[in-house]
């Protein structure tokens, strides 16, 4: 294969090539699917937002045993303190999906929330990155201290920031971000909006909208991300000026992922008029295949408690769901290209195919655009 594709970023980054697969959190993005990618050519990302530090610590360890290559981290540059204020209120409205999976109600049911309230992690997270030399830190929902990135740079490690407008791509270029993930509407799952009080859907500009606009606004690489499921797709961001692409709903059927096998199905089972953007599950919105969960919570007039406390919430529920094959009561988080999922891939031969495809397009000069 050529390198036609080839950018500044994969010398940045130190991969062979400039696509990057999304830290997806919640158990998805496994040790094996991160190293997988990393040691196709790509930059695998371990989704570590709700792990424990000791967690990440063992999976970074894990990570490095199957591949000697670069690969992130990504954490929620948010506070994960969970609020109870409204817990009552809101644990009512669960009652009906809670008596279906035969799960606590009433005062059993608050108490055993409060067992899964978690502290806010984010700082020892990032202290176990910093012990275990891990070379590049991914952010989402906002960006690191001054202090905190003057320190990961100190140490070598690159951070990369994920944003969804011009004005929070200007922000993260003057905080010393050194990639910017451009981050479309198109995206799965949460996106990375940092005002949800100025954007309370996050801010809808599309992937290919965004990207060139934000290309136009900074000096630092930028790498798109939404809706790229093929090498069309990462020829198309090239074209836009991107220098990469970050890719996440494409890895969810990999053979790797940790993803439960009837999320799997649903996903092979969707289109592009399947998913929705909610916020019944995490108290922020994310894009996910719509299912009864979810319209019947959108027809309630209460609110979900805000992030992370709704994701705690209804965290038992999801995992009910899960262990009986319920699809209809788990978290479905998508992109809207998903008419182009496969099943029965591994990582590196889904990497491999999109590079074959993006070389293909782009020709043997495709180098001169950057």
């Amino acid at each position: 294969m050529d390198m036609a594709a080839a950018t500044a970023l994969c010398k940045l980054l130190g991969v062979r090539y400039p696509l990057i697969q999304a830290g997806m959190a919640g158990g998805v993005t496994t040790p094996e699917l991160v190293a997988a990618v990393s040691e196709a050519g790509g930059l695998g990302t371990l989704g570590a937002a709700y792990m424990q530090p000791e967690q990440i610590r063992t999976a970074v360890r894990r990570i490095r045993q199957l591949s000697s290559r670069p690969f992130a981290v990504n954490l929620f540059a948010v506070s994960m303190q969970d609020d109870w204020t409204r817990l009552d209120e809101v644990q009512e409205q669960l009652r009906p999906a809670r008596e279906r999976f035969g799960l606590p109600l009433g005062e059993a049911a608050a108490e055993s929330q409060h067992s899964y309230s978690t502290p806010d992690w984010f700082d020892e997270q990032l202290d176990v990155l910093l012990q275990e030399e891990v070379p590049v830190v991914s952010t989402a929902f906002g960006l690191l201290t001054e202090l905190r990135m003057r320190e990961l740079h100190r140490r070598g490690v690159l951070v990369t920031a994920m944003v969804t407008t011009v004005r929070e791509a200007l922000t993260a270029e003057q905080s010393g971000a050194d990639v910017i993930v451009a981050q479309g509407s198109d995206a799965g799952g949460h996106r990375s909006t940092f005002d949800l009080s100025a954007h309370p859907q996050g801010a809808l500009v599309g992937t290919f909208s965004l990207v060139p606009q934000i290309v136009d606004a900074v000096r630092v690489p930028v790498v798109a991300a939404g809706g790229i499921m093929d090498g069309r797709g990462l020829a198309a961001a090239l074209m836009l000026g991107a220098q990469g692409v970050q890719m996440g709903t494409r890895f969810l059927t990999a053979d790797e992922s940790g993803a439960h096998p009837a999320y799997q199905q649903a996903l092979l089972s969707s289109n592009e008029e399947s998913t929705v953007m909610t916020n019944v599950f995490s108290g922020r919105p994310a894009r996910g295949i719509s299912n009864a969960f979810i319209r019947s919570m959108e027809l309630s007039e209460v609110k979900p408690l805000p992030f992370p406390s709704q994701n705690t919430l209804t965290n038992e529920l999801r995992c009910a769901a899960a262990a009986q094959d319920d699809a209809d009561y788990m978290s479905l988080w998508a992109g809207q290209g998903t008419r182009l999922l496969t099943a029965g891939e591994s990582a590196a031969h889904i990497v491999q195919r999109v590079m074959r495809q993006a070389e293909s397009l782009l020709g043997v000069h495709a180098v001169s655009l950057h």
